[in-house]
């Protein structure tokens, strides 16, 4: 059936890529791009794509594109049926075309818009249960000539191969989330959160925490807002002697000083008109634990003061009490605030700095420790996953182009908000770099939507979101009018409307 030579090669070739697929999922995109870039190599093919077919919406996106253009043909997307790929997945059959000028079905939009000439195209389904779920297509038989029936044999070949390995990896992926879920679930239910980072910063900041977490000595961990200061003081606690003891949190913004008074010291039975009872405060609560006061730079003066005499003298009285009651917990605090300039200001009282500043942990902000924004970004699109119900396969290049150069001024709570809309603006099973609308809600970074109605701050966001993409398409309305799956005539007509000019 085949040439003995070539096949030779051909089939070295497949039990290398069998053994890739039974030994590594852990990035199917890699794997894809190798089984398509073989098919290329071996079937002499000057350029090479393998569609995937979106449930949703059923279009066909280019998952790998392989050539000269196959950066600017990631771009486009086919509706079923469409050219030769839609057509294979259409009617989940396999086509040569030797010469695509002379058949109907060729679609020449993408050629002459990446500047590519196609001449012949060789399409095999990617098959699942007899199901078509994508398209492998090579481009172009090298030194002109035409695509074989051997060429097309081999070809479907690498096409249930590249459907063994999605389908494989797509379990993979998703029991490994659903073990991470458990993971994170467990940990929730304990109080802690997970902690994730691949940078160096932040492991100089853990190799500090290990060993500062043995100890007794007071802690300020000191950072940004959103930089995870709440996450470090866990991890002190939980590399302590303290780590099967309660882990009591206290932000000391989020209330006023009388009801702060009596979150922390708790108050006996009439102490204040509504004290119908007895009430534990935090730091009795805590026991022999761990409590943790974030925010500690909103404290109010007098409260101020009864902190320091429990740093001092390890006591404390509830309000309404003469009952003295010793402190047991070893106390960790936090601020996004200069404390030296509040204590210089007198909002800070001087001794209280020093008792609390006794080991300082500086936590980097996230634009400081660029290589941690993947890892976590990954780990909010899971979350993100499952609360909205859908599925995101990866982030595309340009996204993660852009949120490598962002500034994050929010931080880490910022990734996580950017990372959920995200999830919610794509409807094609990826996110790219206009779904983040980095630098683009109108809330954190102007005052735009400021006094407008519904309808006009939704008009507003549409007309962000129709320049994003047609900034995507270099402002060619019927390649952006594809994407938004809207007809170009519609968009026209909203441009004009939202008043948009290139």
């Amino acid at each position: 059936m085949f040439d003995s030579k070539e096949d030779t090669i051909k089939v070295e070739t497949l039990i290398e890529l069998n053994s890739l697929i039974n030994s590594d999922y852990a990035d199917v995109n890699i794997l894809l791009a190798r089984i398509v870039e073989s098919a290329m190599v071996l079937s002499e093919g000057e350029a090479a794509s393998l569609l995937l077919l979106n449930k949703g919406d059923r279009k066909l996106y280019f998952e790998v594109a392989l050539g000269s253009k196959g950066s600017d043909v990631q771009k486009f997307s086919l509706n079923l049926g469409e050219g030769i790929a839609g057509w294979v997945a259409k009617n989940n059959k396999s086509l040569i075309v030797n010469d695509v000028e002379k058949d109907d079905r060729f679609f020449s939009d993408i050629s002459k818009s990446v500047g590519f000439q196609t001449t012949s195209i060789l399409a095999v389904p990617m098959r699942l249960k007899d199901s078509c779920i994508g398209v492998i297509e090579l481009i172009n038989k090298k030194n002109n000539r035409h695509f074989t029936e051997n060429d097309l044999q081999w070809l479907e070949i690498f096409a249930n191969q590249a459907a063994l390995a999605l389908s494989n990896a797509r379990l993979y992926v998703k029991t490994q989330k659903e073990i991470a879920i458990l993971q994170d679930s467990l940990q929730l239910s304990q109080g802690f959160h997970t902690l994730i980072y691949e940078s160096k910063e932040m492991e100089m900041v853990l190799n500090v925490v290990k060993k500062v977490g043995m100890t007794n000595s007071t802690v300020l961990v000191l950072g940004e807002s959103g930089v995870g200061k709440e996450l470090i003081a866990e991890q002190i606690h939980l590399n302590s002697r303290y780590a099967e003891k309660p882990f009591i949190r206290v932000n000391c913004a989020a209330l006023p000083e009388g009801l702060l008074e009596s979150e922390l010291f708790g108050h006996v039975r009439g102490a204040f008109t509504d004290a119908l009872k007895d009430r534990m405060g935090k730091f009795e609560q805590a026991g022999d634990g761990t409590i943790f006061l974030d925010e500690i730079g909103e404290l109010s003066l007098p409260v101020q003061a009864k902190l320091l005499r429990v740093l001092e003298d390890g006591i404390f009285e509830p309000l309404g009490s003469n009952e003295q009651k010793r402190v047991r917990a070893r106390i960790l605090s936090a601020t996004n605030r200069n404390l030296i300039d509040l204590v210089a200001k007198g909002e800070f009282r001087k001794d209280l700095y020093y008792r609390l500043n006794v080991i300082p942990i500086n936590v980097p902000p996230l634009r400081n420790r660029v290589s941690d924004i993947m890892p976590l970004a990954k780990h909010f699109l899971q979350f993100a996953m499952r609360d909205t119900n859908k599925t995101v396969s990866h982030f595309e290049k340009s996204a993660i182009d852009a949120l490598h150069s962002f500034e994050w001024p929010g931080n880490i709570r910022e990734l996580k908000n950017v990372v959920e809309r995200a999830v919610v603006i794509t409807q094609d099973g990826s996110i790219r770099r206009e779904h983040l609308l980095l630098g683009q809600n109108p809330i954190e970074k102007n005052d735009e939507f400021q006094g407008k109605n519904l309808k006009d701050s939704v008009n507003l966001f549409k007309k962000y979101f129709i320049i994003s993409c047609l900034e995507k398409h270099h402002w060619n309305q019927t390649s952006a009018s594809r994407e938004l799956d809207i007809q170009r005539t519609y968009l026209s007509r909203l441009m004009k409307e939202l008043q948009i000019q290139h």
